[in-house]
This record gives C-alpha cells, structure tokens and sequence, in this order.
C-alpha cells in the first residue's frame, strides 16, 4: 500500500512506514494512492461473508502485500474479538448501529486495538515506542485499554481537563504502568496542537519513539471501515437501497471511513456530517470560508474540536472521487436541541447518549420518506450517567466496566498548554 502526503505529494511511505511515522512532514496526514473498488458482482459475496473474514479480506485489499494473510488474519482476530456492530431499530425507517460494546464501551476499540496489533507486529527489534495521543473523551481510554502492558510501549494521552465525563476519565486515568495520562488546562484543540508540535520535532521524535493512535494515524482509519460493511450486511435488503448514514463528527475520522467504504463500492446513497455547537465544517459546507472559532464545551464533549484533523482527507476522496461536497449532508444541534432529542428518543423506547442524539436529531430532519437511516452510536449511554441520569430521570446501572474504575484515584500529571513542558515531560 503506498501512500502521500497531503501537504508534499512527493513524499510517499508504504502502509507500515505511514503506521510508524503517523504524520508526514509540515504535519500532513498520509493518504492511499490507489483506492481499491469492489465490482458490483462482488460486494454481494462479500457482505454475505462473516465479519471477522470480511475485514481481513477488506484490510487485504487495502494493504496489499506488506503483511501476509496469515499474519493479517491473527491481527484481525485478536483486535476485533468483541461484540461487533449491533442495529436497534428505533424508528420505522431509522434505526441505531451501536458501536460501543468493546472493552472501553465506544466505537474506537476497533482503531485502537487493531493499531496495537500493527505496533507490536512493527517492533521487531523491541525498542521503546512512545504513544502520544490527544482525546477529547473516548479516544484515551481505547488507546490506553488496547496498549495497556503491551511491552516496550510507552503510552502518553493528553485530555482537556475537566471537559471530559467523569467515567471517560477514570476508564483510562486510574491505569498506570505504561500508561500516562496529563490533564491539560486548555481545549481539546489545544491538545491536540501539542501533539502535532512534538511530531514538528524531529529530534524528540528520534529520541522517544514517538507515535501517535489519533485517527490522524492511519492503521485505526482503515479498522473503522470495517464496521461500515457490517452494519450494511446487519441491514435488511429491502433497507439497503436508499441508505443514509448520520456519523456525530469530531475529529471527523468516522466519517472519513464511512466515506472509504462507500468509495470502495459499499452501497451507501449519502451521509449527514453531525456536529455539535462545534460548527466549522458545517459552516464550511454552507458559506465556503474555513473559520475555526474557539472551542465550544458541550454535553457532547468527545464532539468539542473545532479544528478537525481528517477534515483534509475528506477533501482529498471527494477531489480524487469527483464527488461535490454539496452532495454531503451537515448540519449542527445545540446542546439544548440535544436535550430535547435525548428526551424524545426516551418516549419513543431508546436510551441513548449526547453524540448519537446529535446524529439522530439531524438524520430525523433530513432523512426522505423512502430512504432508510442509520445514526451511529459511538457510546455507550453509562459513560455518561451524570448527564443522562439528570436529563431523562432514570438511574443508568454502571457495568463492571466502568464500576470498577469509578472507585480507583485519578493518577494524571496536569500540565499547562505549554510544548516545552511537555517535550520536558517526555524526555525526562
């Protein structure tokens, strides 16, 4: 699998290089060359196929040669060896692809665990790896579960402090080991900016190892298509003609697979891009200015990024596509909206979460009489349980989980967002 740059075409790595390296030079994310397609003929024999066997034929196709079949087949298995998708129907003609039913309760145990498989199947000479990542609530714990005593890997996560949920905070900071976590005086954005600077920093790059398990990353975007081929194959036929798909979008990683899978000949006819008051992209969409604001805080805090990484992947499948952007459906919901919808998809029999409400209330006003939607559940509603428990006026039963951990001391460092403290921090 060869990849480019989206900021130098010129440099280009193949799969497991764009794994280790995680970022190009000047920041750029790594983008396929070839875009594999399934014949028509075939996407019908490869739905009917099980889950497991499915992503590593799709993976196959993606990587190519690099890592055998056998050896693919391993990781695979090992990483996605949870519950898989499962559709709730909510609605006549809506229903829920519940993603959370891993080991950390959300959709980014499938990237994470499978980039923990390539990590280790890339150190061969069992040198010291420093993951450093940045989470705006679920991606810290899935990182932090998948690379938990996993030898020679030191795991660095950097979370906004006290913008995450109480449970998403203790799921990964009461872990210890190999895993370190900073609670930073600032926004998830500016998380997020320290990590692109320590990837700026060739010299601490050389000297820790360093990588990061963002779905900038390249190894969890093509895990997560996996689960857009499951969720159509879970659907019945007579729903699969006109399907539209609502991803709560944060860091936009989601969307971008959902986005490979459908240019990759899965049959999906659109999808809603769902933001909260977080709003960049879809005030890009309506007016054609790029205009980040400062970040927004809201219940739907793992959606709090107002400068999207994969947002220029994005861009990138539309242009080699030549999909228009205005086919792409957007849209965003306020907190208080938010509520409302929570409530609503109580009357009507599902207990949901903040992110997936978001999805649902946009899906809800957009979707056609004969199309068929799917909003995405990335969460699960006990991660929660502060926020719903207030909302809906029920008592959501915590599972061992997330139990266990709620009852462990908070093990963080807390850090201002300030690089040289933390390029301090990783080389002390």
């Amino acid at each position: 699998m060869k990849l480019y740059n989206l900021k130098d075409y010129c440099e280009q790595v193949n799969f497991l290089q764009a794994v280790k390296m995680g970022l190009g030079k000047n920041q750029g994310l790594f983008f396929p060359v070839n875009l594999p397609t399934i014949p028509e003929k075939e996407i019908n024999k490869i739905i009917e196929m099980d889950f497991l066997s499915r992503s590593v034929k799709i993976l196959s196709m993606l990587i190519g040669p690099e890592i055998s079949i056998d050896n693919l087949k391993k990781y695979v298995y090992q990483a996605f060896s949870f519950p898989g998708p499962n559709i709730v129907p909510v609605t006549k003609n809506i229903s829920c692809c519940e993603l959370f039913h891993g080991p950390t309760l959300a959709f980014k145990d499938f990237g994470a665990r499978f980039m923990a498989q390539i990590i280790s199947h890339l150190n061969t000479k069992n040198s010291i790896i420093t993951i450093l990542t940045a989470t705006s609530g679920d991606t810290g714990a899935a990182v932090a579960h998948a690379f938990y005593n996993a030898p020679n890997v030191r795991v660095v996560i950097l979370y906004p402090k006290g913008k995450i949920s109480t449970l998403q905070e203790a799921l990964f900071c009461t872990l210890g080991k190999n895993i370190t976590t900073i609670a930073v005086d600032g926004s998830f954005d500016e998380c997020q900016s320290l990590v692109k600077q320590a990837f700026n920093d060739h010299q601490l790059r050389n000297q820790t190892g360093l990588n990061s398990a963002n779905s900038i990353n390249i190894s969890r975007l093509l895990a997560q298509i996996c689960y857009f081929f499951e969720a159509y194959a879970l659907i019945p036929k007579k729903q699969r003609k006109k399907l539209v798909i609502a991803v709560p979008c944060g860091n936009f990683g989601n969307l971008t697979a959902g986005l490979l899978a459908k240019s990759m000949g899965l049959p999906i006819q659109s999808f809603i891009a769902a933001t909260n008051a977080n709003d960049t992209v879809p005030r890009f969409l309506q007016s054609g200015k790029w205009k980040p604001y400062d970040c927004i805080s809201t219940i739907s805090n793992a959606m709090d990024i107002s400068r999207p990484n994969n947002w220029p992947r994005v861009e990138e499948l539309f242009s080699r596509k030549r999909w228009k952007l205005n086919t792409l459906g957007f849209g965003s919901v306020s907190d208080k909206v938010t509520t409302e919808t929570l409530l609503t998809l109580q009357n009507i029999g599902y207990i949901s979460e903040p992110h997936a409400a978001v999805a649902y209330q946009l899906l809800h006003n957009q979707l056609k009489e004969d199309e068929f939607g799917l909003f995405l559940g990335t969460a699960h509603p006990s991660k929660f349980k502060n926020i719903i428990d207030k909302i809906l006026n029920i008592n959501i039963p915590l599972s061992e989980t997330l139990k266990s951990p709620s009852k462990l001391p908070i093990l963080s460092h807390y850090m201002k967002p300030n690089f040289e403290k933390l390029k301090h921090f990783l080389t002390s």
